[in-house]
């Protein structure tokens, strides 16, 4: 018979499952031999030459139309990550995989330089560490992150950063001068005030405290800064709402977001299994709430609806962070960034007079 492995500490999960492109599938079965090889805790780091580091979305859920991602997988572990089926396209699963086998786009500051280079490039403000946290632990020896911030001063490019971890700080260097010119905001992401929660959720992100002491910081330093609470998982986190947006206003941000929980693909029954293992008492009412709010189903990717969700569930969480964010004295989110493309202007070209 088949027995669940429970979950390593430090790791979001300890399966593997296939992922859909996998020709072939195979099973572990228990023989009663006990010789089951647990899986590997290790991480492992890839190189990747990238042909393009420039991503481009069409969606009217997200406020960009670019992203630049230096890694691929996220040591962070986040059981709930939506980017977990992604590592399915370089045949490794978005289970334990996800976690320990990562890529690195080495070549990231070559071929940014050079897409930010090509005549006629028209500068938005591009998004930086969106599938996967571009400030997780790797990025302390590979320093992707702080190589394309560097590219960025350069060009006079605006960017909107996006984390959950406290190593943003160590570039506060590069983004006072980037905020001086209006050119940078960041985004942290804060899921729970609960440090029992966050680890057993989000393994290896930073702290709740540790991710408000960041906005503090960054808030001091004159980096425009938001909150995004994300995600609200029904009858987990979604009770401490407004507690987070609270703590947060008061750390420094001044707007705010949030996003109902996604389970695309392979990411659903990774998080049921989570459900069953941590929370066993309610995993049944927190997947029916998740369903009532995606039609009946595990999850729904129509535009519109898959980041807030619908039904009754969904409607209330939308007025409770609603009311909370007037209560807070929040902003629309974005509205206090205002970040400036007219400033672009690749090195040895003449800024425009216009």
């Amino acid at each position: 018979m088949n027995r669940p492995l429970s979950t390593p500490r430090g790791r979001g999960t300890a399966v593997n499952p296939h992922n859909r492109f996998a020709p072939t599938r195979s099973e572990t079965y228990d023989d009663g031999w006990e010789q089951e090889v647990p899986p590997t805790r290790a991480t492992e780091v890839r190189a990747e030459q990238a042909k393009t580091v420039l991503t481009r979305n069409q969606s009217p859920d997200v406020g960009f139309d670019r992203s630049v991602n230096p890694y691929r997988g996220c040591e962070h572990g986040c059981i709930y990550c939506f980017a977990r089926p992604t590592h399915a396209y370089w045949d490794l699963s978005p289970g334990i995989d996800f976690e320990t086998r990562l890529i690195a786009k080495t070549n990231l500051a070559e071929r940014l330089e050079a897409e930010l280079s090509k005549p006629g490039y028209v500068p938005q403000p591009l998004a930086l560490g969106v599938n996967t946290d571009a400030y997780q632990p790797l990025e302390r020896e590979q320093r992707l992150t702080r190589q394309a911030l560097e590219i960025l001063l350069r060009f006079k490019h605006p960017l909107h950063i996006i984390t959950k971890s406290s190593l943003v700080l160590r570039d506060l260097d590069l983004l006072v001068p980037l905020a001086e010119q209006r050119l940078v905001s960041v985004s942290v992401s804060l899921t729970t005030l609960d440090d029992e929660l966050k680890r057993v959720m989000e393994p290896r992100a930073a702290s709740p405290a540790a991710r408000l002491r960041t906005l503090r910081t960054l808030h001091e330093a004159g980096v425009p800064v938001s909150v995004m609470c994300a995600p609200m998982i029904p009858m987990i986190n979604d009770m401490e709402l407004e507690r987070m947006l609270e703590a947060a206003r008061d750390a420094g941000a001044r707007s705010a977001g949030y996003v109902l929980l996604r389970l695309p693909h392979e990411v659903a029954p990774l998080f049921e299994s989570w459900l069953a293992e941590h929370f066993p008492d309610r995993a049944a009412h927190v997947m029916s709430l998740v369903r009532q709010s995606r039609g009946g189903k595990a999850y729904d990717s129509r535009f519109g609806s898959r980041m807030k969700g619908e039904g009754q569930f969904a409607e209330l969480l939308a007025q409770r962070f609603r009311l909370a964010c007037r209560c807070y004295g929040y902003g629309q989110r974005g509205e206090a960034f205002g970040l400036d493309c007219s400033r672009f202007c690749p090195p040895g070209q003449q800024l425009s007079l216009i």
